[in-house]
């Protein structure tokens, strides 16, 4: 198991449940009894720890090494699942996968950003970065699920759009742009999940959708907690205090109406229980496209329009001549 800074206390109690099991196994004494406390007392901590983290621990938890990706949620739900490659201009970004897949007998397209299991796989999927090509490959998706009226399904973990040269002279700002126009209007359900980091447009470009749900532990903000604090205080010392002012949490997202409604995971983050957080996801998604399915199309795109025409506050100020 890999521990954050802010796990510690939890850290020595495994160790010595692992050696108290170890004790066990041999047989000499019975310390059944002292396991049980033990993992009373495991929870009891978690519950403590769990119950009020900062912004930036949340961060930290959207990033743990063992958090499930996309692609686990992928073969963890889906019956089948079929990849698609390739945008059709230039290449195919391994930063967003997707492709035609059954849930149940619920056929859809479902897509989203890969971050790779392991070193390897993460320099090969660019850490989750897309590219313009990775816009434009899930912009293709979208259009064939309209095409042959499937819902989409959107899952969203990016530390960002990959800000590369070649990125801004292949056009990243218009893909993103391209995406969110297309999105408003497309005909099927479209849901979108974000499940670990959702960054500025990176997370946008797959991000408008009829429902928008956060997991507990993800965050969904303009800029990541570094970078902002590198431009603010031009060091990332700061990146803590950063990540409390961006109020990037799922709560505040809930707060702001930018979110639809917050996905609990198990005690601890979706790290812990991969498979249950994989059957919640599930059985979210059958009810959430349920009532889409019963929709018009027509209905649909407006009641999307009017969803994100209403986000934000304004005021009129008159001015005296």
């Amino acid at each position: 198991m890999v521990f954050l800074d802010f796990e510690k206390p939890l850290e020595s109690l495994y160790e010595q449940l692992d050696k108290l099991r170890q004790v066990g196994e041999e047989g000499v004494i019975d310390v059944s009894e002292s396991i049980k406390e033990l993992e009373k007392k495991i929870i009891a901590t978690k519950k403590e720890i769990y119950s009020n983290l900062t912004g930036w621990q949340r961060v930290q938890l959207s990033r743990h090494p063992e958090r499930p990706y996309t692609k686990y949620y992928i073969d963890q739900i889906c019956k089948r699942f079929t990849e698609l490659h390739g945008d059709r201009y230039f290449k195919d970004d391994k930063a967003i996968i997707g492709g035609l897949a059954k849930i149940d007998n619920q056929s859809v397209v479902i897509l989203g950003h890969q971050k790779g299991v392991n070193t390897k796989m993460r320099q090969y999927r660019n850490f989750g970065m897309a590219n313009p090509d990775g816009y434009r490959k899930a912009l293709r998706l979208m259009k064939l699920a309209e095409r042959f009226n499937l819902p989409v399904i959107c899952l969203i973990d990016t530390p960002g759009a990959f800000p590369g040269v070649e990125a801004e002279e292949r056009g990243q700002a218009e893909a993103i742009a391209r995406n969110l126009f297309e999105m408003a209007q497309l005909k099927v359900p479209i849901l979108c999940y974000i499940i670990g980091e959702g960054a500025s447009g990176g997370a946008l470009g797959i991000g408008l959708g009829d429902r928008v749900f956060m997991l507990e532990n993800t965050w969904y903000t303009v800029i990541s907690p570094e970078s902002c604090s590198s431009i603010l205080w031009r060091s990332w010392d700061h990146k803590e205090e950063a990540a409390e002012v961006l109020k990037l949490t799922a709560d505040h997202m809930l707060e702001f109406g930018l979110i639809d409604e917050i996905i609990k995971e198990p005690l601890g983050g979706a790290h812990t229980d991969p498979e249950k957080m994989a059957k919640t996801l599930k059985s979210h998604i059958k009810k959430e496209l349920a009532p889409l399915l019963q929709m018009k199309a027509d209905e649909r795109i407006e009641k999307r329009i009017e969803k994100y025409s209403s986000m934000g506050r304004y005021q009129i100020v008159e001015v005296q001549a």
